[in-house]
Formats: C-alpha cells, structure tokens, sequence
C-alpha cells in the first residue's frame, strides 16, 4: 500500500549571487501574495513571482517520475487544491522567455501567485543567478501530452481495495468511477498525494474507469487490469494530441503517434456562462477562460 505523501518542506535553490535580501524578499512576496480559495489555476493571465528548486527524492507529491524534459512546478497549498491540479500545465512567462510545465508537485510554504519550478524550466524564463523574478502564467486547457491516458494501480491495491495514480491527463481530473463485469459504478475519492482510492471490494476487474476533467469532458478507459505498480497504458484522451519530448541529457526528440482523430473544439457559443469568477490576482486575457465553464467546481474557500 502507497504511504501516505506528506505535504513536505522544502528548500528555495537559488544562484550564490543571491544575498540574504533575496530571501527576505521571497517571505515579502509571500505576504504580498494573501490569503485566497483553494482551485487550480485559470486560464486567464495571472501575475506572480517564480523561484526554483532541486527534486529531493525521484517523485513530487502528486507522485509523477519527473518529466522526460525535467520542466516542471510545484504549486502552494491554496494552487495546488489538494492534488487538483497534480498532471495540468502551466504556460509560464518571465524576464527571458516562456516555458510549459506540468504540475508536478506541492510547495506548502508557496502563496498564491509562486510558482516554484525546476531548474530547467527557470533557466528558460531567467538567468538562475537572479534567484526570483516577476512572471505571468495561465493554465493550458487540453495541453498535448507525451502518449494517452496511462493508470498504475498502487502496490497493496487488491480485489478489497485499490489505489489508482493517473497520468497524462492534462487537465485536472474532478471525478473518477469504476466498475468491474457485471458490477456497478463505484467512486473513487482522490487523496492530496494524487492516488484515486477506492476502500471498498472492488472485484478482481478487469476494470472499466471513467474519468471527468474540470472543463466537463468524460472518457471511460476499458480494460484495465488489476496489476500493482505496472503502468498501464490506455487508447483514450481528454483532447489534444501527442507533444515533441526532449530530454536534457542526450538532447533527442520521440513523438508518440498522434490521435488519428482529433477531439472537436467545443463552440465558444455555445459554452454555458461562467460559474464563478476570477480572483482578484488575475487579470483578464484576451479569450475565454476555460476553466470558468460549466462543470468547474467552486473554489475551497
């Protein structure tokens, strides 16, 4: 059975250019950043600041291998949303350039509006010696992802109960069920370290899963076997297709094969009206904010 994943300290890696002001700088921004509801990110334009940090361990709390292309974030409490937003991404613009990151993991001292990413992905927006610069950054719906929906059930999971970790996603996933031959649909209930558990029996599958993401958009992998820690990879996807991988290291590009068919857009028409509005740090872009549609749950307050 997977331990439970405390939401654990952790350690601003920053240039030694870097004085003791910086830091006392960061704790200022922290308490220019306030109190706000817990939901993942929108896609509107929100301002912020960004540091970066080393990986202590070989995955985040929304238990993730890092990405191939070691471009990632951690997010704070109120962000992160209790693993909601574990598997989004994040387009993120600084002094020098913009970059994509998956959610990747939690950042309990982070405010809202601090982003702490990896190393990598800050030597794309800034220079690392200057340690925390001042950004803007949006949530990515339907982001394409390196292959389709993949579910690894967690070491323990059996016939009396499971643990699902899911991945590729791409947007946040607000509801998972399941159900075996013959049975009925269970639900599953996600923890704050990203596994969708079931404490129930559950059958000895194999599985059919239905996932609903936070734009309202349903798939059902079939299939699924009951297989601790093997992941399983699925045919389906909330949207979008397959994205170029590279890797830091040996510098070389795999592309998963794309989706032959491509998830119609839904009609900006014929969207229902927003459900909630966007917080005070935010401030409008130039489209629609996805992540205000119908199916969106309300804020955490």
């Amino acid at each position: 059975m997977t331990a439970h994943r405390l939401l654990r300290p952790r350690w601003l890696a920053t240039g030694g250019a870097v004085l003791l002001a910086g830091v006392l700088g960061v704790a200022i921004l922290l308490q220019q950043g306030g109190g706000a509801c817990a939901a993942p990110p929108t896609s509107a334009k929100h301002q912020g600041k960004a540091t970066f940090y080393d990986l202590a361990g070989t995955v985040g709390n929304c238990n993730f291998a890092p990405p191939a292309d070691d471009l990632y974030v951690a997010l704070g409490r109120a962000e992160y949303s209790e693993a909601l937003s574990c598997g989004s991404y994040l387009d993120v613009t600084g002094p020098k350039g913009k970059v994509r990151v998956k959610v990747f993991d939690s950042c309990p001292e982070c405010t809202p509006g601090w982003l702490d990413l990896s190393r990598t992905a800050f030597a794309k927006i800034a220079n690392p010696s200057q340690g925390i610069v001042p950004i803007t950054y949006k949530a990515v719906p339907n982001a394409p992802t390196p292959g389709p929906l993949s579910i690894t059930f967690a070491k323990g999971s059996s016939q009396y109960w499971w643990a699902v970790l899911i991945d590729n996603h791409a947007n946040p996933i607000t509801s998972v069920r399941a159900k075996g031959p013959g049975g009925s649909w269970m639900t599953a209930t996600r923890s704050d370290y990203n596994f969708w558990i079931i404490d129930r029996r559950t059958g000895t599958g194999p599985f059919q899963i239905q996932l609903t993401d936070l734009y309202g958009n349903t798939v059902t992998a079939k299939n699924v076997k009951l297989t601790p820690e093997k992941k399983q990879a699925t045919s389906v996807r909330f949207a979008g297709g397959s994205v170029a991988v590279q890797t830091p290291a040996s510098k070389k590009t795999t592309r998963a094969t794309v989706e032959k068919k491509k998830l119609e857009k839904k009609s900006v028409k014929s969207s229902p009206s927003p459900s909630i509005k966007p917080t005070p740090t935010t401030e409008p872009d130039s489209g629609p904010d996805l992540a205000l549609a119908a199916g969106a749950p309300k804020p955490h307050c």
